[in-house]
């Protein structure tokens, strides 16, 4: 969806979701003080009564149209054009109440309000008592003669970003009346007795515990008075290395905590749905435990779209999810008026309040791709205007937004842009004139028209925090929101549901390059399948760059390289459409997301070629060195028995780095076999003690549209349940690429999918999110591979 409107309807959601009534004598006593939340079913019209219906608070317009089937499901089909009409009105909700009896004798009752958006103004009995004007704020509104009176509140509301057209706002930045004048930025300190104690630290996913503390802070006031706040300590240090480099000119990027080296591996969120209401908890943590369940450790909360609730935050914490937070400002120039400033300060204090009691946040970025807009000159600006919109840059970037973090926050970094060449990008006075410098800070890459198989197409990097190729939804996820017309890769609804421009033309370009496409005589299977192929494509491409990213972690070659962070570009969707996603709208794995399971897999062997070389590398993310042996296998497409087998001598892998562990002449290696590159595909992984060892994996030694012998393996599947998981034993007749399991749309995860099927049988579980039943998963589970759809 464009920027605009994603932000304005997400914004909906957020009306009044934390007002509350407080009746009492005194707001600081806890022995008359009572708060009834106004959290519930509320009236809801339109400004013209033309639309009267009930919804819950907080809750959004949308969503409550949508339950009370005054409109569709606004994702269904073109709903999200047919129904624009409803960001355009006004929306007044209302809400009658009566309080108890003994409250009428109190003296005061009081409307609190945290985080009402931009867009509001409060209206008792239709008389305007106060207004907002900005979503980071707190109102308190003395509401007491309307209480007694008519116990009636009503609020209206708009598109903020409509309002925003219309109005400028001019309040002054105040400091709360809580805190001491002379204090900056309304910071209130008190006196702490520090304690010498043994404490344990908080690690990212895979380098140890999330180890919290649970603390309980009193505030006291006159006489007994006292008002108490649960909250979790965590202890852990965080620091961003950038230093010269052997052998380079240029200097690192890389992370660590607690004083370890990490190399990031993970992806970046978007909104997991515009309506934020519809964002459960059960939905929030099956998004997050996917991350961890795929090995990754960081997620980077991209700056198009919103900063993400306390739960997200507490999750990540939890799960030891490493958090890249970027500001909410991306792809576009911003404004530097007074108004404009006040509220962004505003923001900005709000949200790292907010936030930086949460040890998995790591750094803040100021904004997203901004920099480069202004190096590239994305938006054409006049030369005789460059001054300017440079120096409304440094001031919404650099004197304001940076200024107020380090004020806040010195446990951090700050950089103010992704992609920058940190440090670089500060000598250049903060606008560097190649923000994707290899040499430096971070980089964002994509090149859909190259060969994505090509190794030397990827930069070699310092970090990388943005790649990725799209790929279509699954066709589980498409049925529910289109119709059979629809059921095809040139219908309008796939041009609509294209937000990227070309983006499907590009896909079935890359797709070409390596695979034959669908062909079938039914075009509903042919627009499945070629579903299907997407799919094999996105996620053998970002397994091939990611693999790469994680090679170059300890090499430096032309100056470049010591890779230490791989961030793809998306983890989640919005909604059902094409996109760069690993995981689809509703939280099922795309293949990509398989695939993720086992790049980012603590340790692994991946594979490369150069120059008829067949290259391979081990890659370990252990805190201890650790020995292995490399098995490496050529099987011919026609055969499950292996032509040759080698099994190296025993090597070690140093902790957290990255090595050559394996290099053979390919002709030579087909030589012993008589295999040939177009008939053959090379199957390698890792023994540690004689076991097997992290993930299998392939390098195909030719493009699959020319593989010569490959069969249509006929594979089979029974199933039967274990406990709370269910098992897939599967037989093929002959080697099968990128298997694929689909069972509709029942909730739930494969420990592996996608695969090469070399042996003549495997056995995968499935790990349900609700129950099901073996007669269900039986009827509603399909196998695909490559050699069926053509």
């Amino acid at each position: 969806m464009e920027c605009t409107t994603l932000q304005s309807k997400v914004r909906f959601c957020f009306f009044i979701g934390l007002c509350c009534f407080t009746a009492g004598n005194s707001l600081q006593s806890t022995d008359t003080l009572q708060v009834f939340d106004l959290a519930g079913q509320w009236d809801i019209r339109n400004s013209d009564n033309s639309t009267v219906l009930q919804g819950q608070v907080p809750g959004c317009v949308h969503t409550a149209l949508h339950e009370r089937g005054i409109i569709k499901d606004p994702y269904f089909g073109f709903n999200d054009l047919s129904y624009k009409w409803i960001i355009k009105d006004e929306w007044i909700y209302s809400k009658s109440f009566k309080l108890p009896p003994e409250i009428r004798h109190w003296q005061k009752v009081t409307l609190v309000c945290d985080g009402i958006d931009t867009v509001s103004s409060i209206f008792l009995n239709n008389i305007p008592i106060g207004k907002t004007d900005n979503m980071f704020d707190r109102y308190t509104i003395d509401i007491t003669t309307a209480v007694k009176e008519n116990n009636y509140i009503e609020v209206r509301f708009r598109s903020a970003v409509d309002w925003a057209k219309e109005r400028s706002l001019e309040s002054p930045y105040v400091i709360p009346p809580e805190c001491p004048p002379e204090v900056q930025n309304g910071e209130c300190h008190g006196n702490f007795i520090r304690k010498n104690v043994t404490i344990h630290l908080w690690w990212p996913n895979g380098y140890g515990e999330q180890t919290g503390y649970n603390m309980t802070t009193i505030f006291a006031f006159e006489g007994d008075n006292y008002v108490e706040n649960a909250s979790k300590v965590y202890f852990r240090s965080v620091e961003l290395v950038e230093e010269p480099i052997v052998d380079s000119p240029g200097l690192s990027f890389y992370f660590k905590i607690n004083g370890v080296p990490i190399f990031l591996k993970g992806s970046n969120w978007i909104p997991a749905d515009s309506f934020q209401d519809r964002i459960t908890s059960d939905k929030l943590r099956i998004l997050l435990q996917s991350v961890v369940e795929a090995n990754m450790n960081t997620l980077r909360v991209w700056g198009g779209g919103v900063y993400e609730s306390d739960e997200f935050y507490k999750m990540c914490d939890e799960l030891g999810i490493m958090v890249w937070q970027d500001f909410m400002f991306a792809c576009a120039l911003y404004p530097t008026s007074h108004w404009f400033l006040d509220t962004v300060k505003k923001e900005v204090l709000h949200q790292v309040r907010r936030l930086r009691s949460h040890p998995s946040i790591i750094i803040w970025s100021g904004n997203n791709e901004n920099e480069a807009a202004m190096a590239e000159d994305w938006f054409s600006i006049p030369s005789t205007l460059r001054d300017v919109f440079t120096q409304n840059y440094l001031t919404l970037y650099i004197k304001v937004i940076r200024e107020l973090v380090l004020q806040m926050d010195e446990s951090r970094p700050f950089l103010a842009s992704s992609p920058t060449n940190g440090k670089e990008t500060i000598k250049e006075n903060w606008l560097a004139k190649n923000p994707y410098d290899h040499l430096y800070g971070d980089i964002h890459y994509y090149n859909y028209m190259a060969d994505c198989w090509d190794w030397k197409e990827f930069p070699k990097a310092r970090f990388a925090s943005e790649y990725g190729f799209q790929s279509w939804p699954s066709f589980s996820t498409l049925d529910k929101v289109s119709l059979r017309d629809d059921w095809s890769y040139i219908s309008n609804f796939s041009s609509h549901r294209q937000h990227h421009l070309n983006g499907n033309k590009e896909m079935l370009i890359q797709a070409a390059l390596h695979y034959k496409m669908p062909l079938s005589s039914d075009p509903v299977i042919e627009f499945q399948h070629t579903l299907y192929l997407t799919q094999v494509m996105q996620a053998q491409c970002v397994k091939l760059q990611t693999e790469f990213y994680r090679q170059s972690q300890n090499e430096i070659i032309s100056g470049e390289g010591h890779t230490m962070g791989a961030l793809y570009w998306q983890l989640n969707d919005i909604w059902q459409a094409p996109s760069w996603s690993s995981i689809e709208y509703g939280g099922k794995w795309k293949m990509l997301h398989y695939y993720a399971k086992n790049f980012f897999a603590p340790v692994v062997a991946s594979a490369f070629e150069d120059n008829d070389i067949l290259h391979i590398y081990g890659v370990s993310d252990l805190l201890q060195n650790q020995s292995f042996k490399l098995v490496v296998k050529l099987y011919n497409w026609n055969s499950m028995v292996s032509a040759s087998q080698n099994i190296t001598e025993e090597f070690v892998i140093n902790a957290r780095s990255s090595v050559p562990i394996y290099k053979q002449s390919i002709p030579e290696l087909l030589k012993l076999s008589g295999s040939t590159k177009q008939n053959s595909v090379v199957v390698f992984y890792l023994l540690h003690q004689g076991q097997e060892y992290g993930p299998r994996n392939w390098h195909f030694l030719s493009s699959l549209k020319d593989a010569m012998g490959l069969l249509k393996p006929n594979i089979t599947v029974s199933v039967s349940r274990e406990k709370e998981m269910f098992i897939f034993k599967l037989e093929t007749f002959s080697v099968a690429p990128f298997v694929w399991l689909d069972v509709w749309d029942i909730p739930g995860r494969f420990s592996d999918n996608g695969f090469l099927m070399t042996d003549k049988t495997k056995t995968v579980q499935f790990y349900p999110w609700k129950a099901t039943t073996v007669d269900e998963l039986k009827r509603l589970l399909t196998v695909t591979s490559l050699r069926d759809i053509y």
